[in-house]
């Protein structure tokens, strides 16, 4: 609707896990650093904690993007599986071409042995859970097995269990402490400073094909960074919106106004204000725009 008018060729703040707008801040970095070191040297189990909205799925599938032919990865998305459905998924993600009900023991001999196959040539398998904070204990235990898999030296499955906060008050139960001790590298997917918030509408803008990226003026993009706490599916959603008001509105700019309809539309005013601290670091971290 707004796409003429703003000069796009697309929606540039979509709330779709869309790689191409992946905004490599150094937290960023960082996580795919572990992922890729985790994966390279055959660490086991690797922890991705975030908290909702900051991008973990997003990074999960740029993650995938960038893995070679080498890389056969089983990506599970969600959570609330029977552990028979847990295998199924598994199982046909690997191609294992199990008859229709295969026993678990002809199940977990065929994943051993294909595993063992693949490593003997050089290849990695990755299983990624996505909301792992949303497993049961049962089937965290089956996973936890599966990571058994191993040589003398190198796990023969790399898993990455991704979920919010949750997910440590899970690992951190005594039913869970086998499994929590297998856990070789822990990352977090953080929010975006406040000084990277006028970095990210840019960038996104840009990938957009905006004509203009400088669209939101700085006590907007101020009042965004503060209402989202740096969480980009609430920054997004409040810009899509903002887009829209604007475009109603005939602005070409989007300024603070229509960023404060767009709070009161969504409900998104915080239950306190910030405290002086924090509000000051807010307008600190806008002294001079990129």
């Amino acid at each position: 609707m707004y796409y003429e008018f703003y000069g796009l060729k697309e929606a540039p703040f979509g709330l779709t896990p869309d790689p191409r707008y992946v905004f490599r801040t150094e937290g960023y970095l960082e996580v795919m650093a572990n992922l890729s070191y985790g994966i390279e040297h055959s660490k086991g189990i690797i922890a991705v904690i975030g908290e909702v909205g900051t991008g973990k799925t997003t990074t999960l599938r740029s993650a995938i993007q960038q893995f070679g032919r080498d890389i056969a990865c089983v990506y599970v998305f969600n959570p609330y599986l029977s552990c028979s459905e847990f295998f199924d998924l598994f199982t046909a993600g690997l191609s294992l071409g199990l008859r229709n009900g295969a026993t678990k023991s002809e199940i977990i001999d065929t994943v051993g042995r294909v595993l063992a196959a693949r490593h003997s040539k050089g290849f990695r398998t990755v299983l990624i859970v996505d909301e792992a904070q949303g497993l049961s204990s049962s089937l965290l235990e089956e996973i936890r097995l599966l990571a058994n898999f191993e040589t003398n030296s190198e796990k023969l499955l790399q898993i990455i269990l991704c979920g919010q906060p949750e997910l440590r008050q899970t690992l951190n139960q005594p039913s869970c402490r086998q499994l929590k001790q297998r856990i070789s590298l822990r990352c977090t997917v953080k929010p975006l400073p406040f000084s990277d918030v006028e970095k990210y509408i840019r960038f996104r803008l840009k990938v957009s094909g905006a004509e203009r990226v400088d669209l939101f003026d700085l006590d907007a993009v101020k009042l965004i960074a503060q209402t989202s706490a740096g969480i980009p599916r609430i920054i997004n959603n409040v810009c899509d919106n903002a887009l829209l008001y604007g475009y109603a509105a005939g602005a070409r700019t989007i300024h603070s106004g229509l960023i404060e309809e767009v709070i009161d539309t969504l409900d998104l005013r915080p239950n306190e204000p910030l405290s002086g601290t924090a509000a000051e670091s807010a307008t600190s971290a806008f002294g001079v725009t990129v």
